[in-house]
């Protein structure tokens, strides 16, 4: 695959007029904000936010664009030895994801047990995600925001409400897909458990989750997390983000019933609303 010379100027950290960039790829861009928009008038140009952040994103989001890291070799400390520079490409020295948990979870990693009980203010990192296990019955929470991932405990009223009201375990394990790969994705799909995602309440939010998990995992498996006073919270939501995103998210619709009347409301409220809103509900 010929990587576009789009892709390499944004990689190079150029700014790119949004006529040169492929629009399904410009929207999944948009929505992981990955970008940043530039006015020029009634024309706008992106640029990269983190350019290393921007290259991993491409590499494990289409094998093929694993020509970025052609002749890199398989480790940072092996590029280290060989050179004396680690820093020469950029390699995932460290893959996995971030959990958390209010409560104790007795889980396995590498075969051996793993207790999942993070001490508050802090949270645990799982490197090594492939042999990674937890019991059936736990439900997974993946969260959006860094803030309201590390902050679980402020928001456990939420959590609990939610999961009684809509006849799940209260058993949970909360993850979050920073840094930005398809580690978690990738994870999720190779257990049977259920995942609820929460996130913004807003047409971008709800765009990661329809293209990064729902269409991996199915309905059968995932839905997003809605409370019960989002009609409320959107009334004083940002109307100035509605509009930045209503032209590349529009469209958008959800097989899942409950998600597809929060697309509705949205468009109707003409509003977004940030999760981090949530946090202070319970402290």
């Amino acid at each position: 695959m010929a990587i576009s010379a789009s892709i390499q100027a944004l990689l190079a950290g150029e700014q790119v007029a949004g006529s040169k960039l492929n629009n399904k790829l410009l929207d999944e861009l948009l929505a992981e904000g990955m970008l940043l928009v530039i006015s020029h008038g009634s024309r706008k140009s992106y640029l990269a936010r983190d350019t290393d952040a921007l290259k991993r994103f491409l590499v494990d989001k289409d094998e093929s664009y694993r020509i970025l890291e052609v002749n890199v070799p398989d480790s940072r400390a092996s590029m280290a030895m060989e050179t004396g520079n680690s820093k020469l490409a950029t390699v995932r020295s460290c893959p996995g994801f971030p959990i958390n948990s209010y409560e104790p979870i007795e889980c396995f990693l590498c075969g051996e047990p793993f207790l999942v009980n993070p001490q508050e203010g802090s949270f645990l990192f799982v490197s090594d995600w492939e042999k990674f296990t937890i019991p059936e019955d736990v439900v997974i929470i993946g969260i959006e925001n860094m803030e309201n991932f590390r902050m679980i405990r402020k928001q456990r009223e939420l959590f609990e409400n939610y999961l009684k009201t809509h006849d799940f375990s209260n058993r949970v394990l909360f993850v979050s897909r920073y840094p930005q790969s398809s580690d978690l994705r990738r994870w999720l799909c190779s257990i049977p458990n259920y995942y609820l995602h929460f996130g913004d309440f807003d047409l971008a939010g709800i765009n990661i989750f329809l293209l990064e998990f729902h269409q991996y995992l199915g309905k059968e498996r995932s839905s997003y997390l809605i409370p019960d006073d989002i009609e409320f919270r959107l009334q004083s939501g940002s109307r100035k983000r509605y509009d930045e995103q209503y032209n590349y998210f529009k469209d958008i619709k959800s097989d899942l019933f409950e998600l597809q009347q929060l697309i509705t409301l949205i468009h109707r409220e003409q509003k977004a609303y940030d999760q981090e809103g949530y946090i202070c509900c319970n402290s």
